[in-house]
């Protein structure tokens, strides 16, 4: 049965066009907010009567509710936390209370990576799968996919998200799709140049790291017919370095930068006029950004955290909840690309777990990155946090090109840089090849030491 076929909504917007003369086609900033407050209302009407977890947490508002405004909306609805959701799967395993509709109406399962709380089961019926779907149609549409394209998918296919509902986005396209799971990087160069990939799905650390490989193997990425590098998973699809280091590892593609999670599917994606920008989907999602320690909203050029509100994840929605992704949101103006959706200037900056104060200094991973992968020569890096003692100290480890001619000059440079930017001095250690790990999926190279 559709549950979701039973709540009254409106029609779904187009997906966006791109490109000048499309630009009128794009929702103004009205019609966009009219949009949102249309889902909120539609969204509260189902939770309230008939969501366990919701019920809970929003009784103490129902006399507001419906609400009249986004702004009520967020002067009234509480915000929602990841620690708040895995207490509830804890307490009622193994899914937690978080469901709209009768356990039979969902069809697909995904778990979060873990990576800072206990994982997280996500459940989706089938029409909420399908907008997920719909996010992902129109992210291929702004980075110009076609019918004719070709995609190969590097990724494990286990239980994360990652690119599942892009793979079922493709497969609506209609376009030819290699699922690359459980091959070894080798096999899946080969692959990708055997059956004339045009588009690369992966994280920007493994997309490197394939880059890596056809160089120590001898494999020739100028023969392949890839145009486009779809990434996720990491922040570095949006910074400068790591784009130029994938487009220089894949003669003739481009990096296209998005960012999603598991709890909320596909997010973002990359700003068609200023690579390094993110755009929400504003169709599918109320985005804010609010000041992590305070909750007040972050005004445009300031960094805060990232809070989403999914408008169509009817079966398990997320009402203001707190992303832990940092963002920077662009002015409430026009962007160069004709659209109104919010910008994220230089796209997710980092996770607000993982920024760490150093000697009275903020340090976030994605301009550690920048500066790293700024020098060619280092082919990996892992982050040491020592944070025994009262004051945390930072190191960074390195390793080299085989045989590179510049090393002691290399360690140099990079210290150099961190005190430059950063009036801090952090010790580089270089390291042999082949000591630190490679990575398919999210890289874990911040390493924090407490005991």
């Amino acid at each position: 049965m559709n549950y979701e076929c039973l709540i009254p909504s409106g029609p779904s917007p187009a997906p966006a066009a791109s490109g000048p003369a499309a630009r009128s086609t794009f929702p103004s900033r009205a019609e966009i907010e009219r949009r949102q407050l249309a889902k909120v209302r539609r969204l509260l009407g189902a939770i309230v009567a008939s969501n366990p977890f919701y019920a809970r947490k929003l009784a103490p508002c129902a006399s507001g509710l419906p609400v009249a405004s986004l702004e009520e909306f967020l002067a009234l609805i509480p915000i929602t936390t990841r620690h708040e959701i895995v207490r509830d799967r804890l307490a009622h395993p193994p899914y937690g209370t978080n469901l709209t509709f009768p356990l039979d109406a969902y069809v697909r399962c995904h778990q979060t990576s873990g990576t800072t709380t206990a994982p997280i089961r996500w459940l989706d019926t089938a029409e909420s799968w399908q907008h997920i779907v719909d996010n992902w149609l129109q992210i291929l549409a702004v980075a110009g996919v076609t019918r004719q394209d070709r995609f190969f998918f590097a990724f494990s296919f286990g239980p994360f998200l990652g690119f599942w509902s892009a793979l079922d986005a493709v497969h609506q396209l209609g376009c030819f799709c290699f699922p690359g799971g459980s091959m070894t990087s080798l096999a899946r160069l080969q692959a990708i140049l055997d059956n004339q990939i045009t588009v690369l799905c992966c994280t920007p650390t493994y997309a490197q790291h394939l880059g890596e490989v056809a160089r120590d193997r001898r494999v020739d990425l100028g023969a392949s017919r890839l145009r486009l590098v779809i990434v996720a998973g990491e922040a570095g699809g949006s910074i400068p370095a790591t784009r130029a280091r994938i487009e220089r590892a894949w003669p003739g593609a481009v990096v296209f930068d998005h960012h999603g999670m598991t709890e909320t599917g596909p997010v973002s994606y990359q700003c068609p006029a200023r690579p390094g920008v993110l755009h929400v989907l504003e169709s599918a999602y109320l985005p804010e950004a609010i000041d992590p320690n305070t909750g007040a909203a972050t005004p445009p050029g300031q960094t805060g955290e990232l809070v989403l509100t999914t408008l169509d994840r009817v079966g398990s929605p997320l009402l203001r909840y707190r992303t832990g992704d940092l963002v920077r949101p662009g002015p409430a103006s026009v962007c160069a690309c004709g659209r109104h959706e919010l910008s994220l200037e230089g796209g997710i900056l980092g996770r607000s777990d993982d920024m760490v104060v150093i000697r009275g200094v903020n340090v976030y991973p994605g301009l550690i990155e920048e500066l790293v992968r700024s020098c060619p020569e280092v082919t990996e890096y892992r982050v040491r946090v020592d944070c025994r003692r009262a004051m945390a100290e930072l190191c960074l480890e390195i390793e080299a090109v085989p045989d590179s001619p510049a090393l002691a000059s290399l360690q140099r440079r990079l210290e150099q840089s961190f005190q430059t930017v950063l009036n801090l001095r952090i010790p580089v250690l270089p390291l042999p090849p082949g000591s630190l790990p490679r990575f398919e999926m999210k890289a874990q190279r911040w390493v924090r030491i407490t005991e």
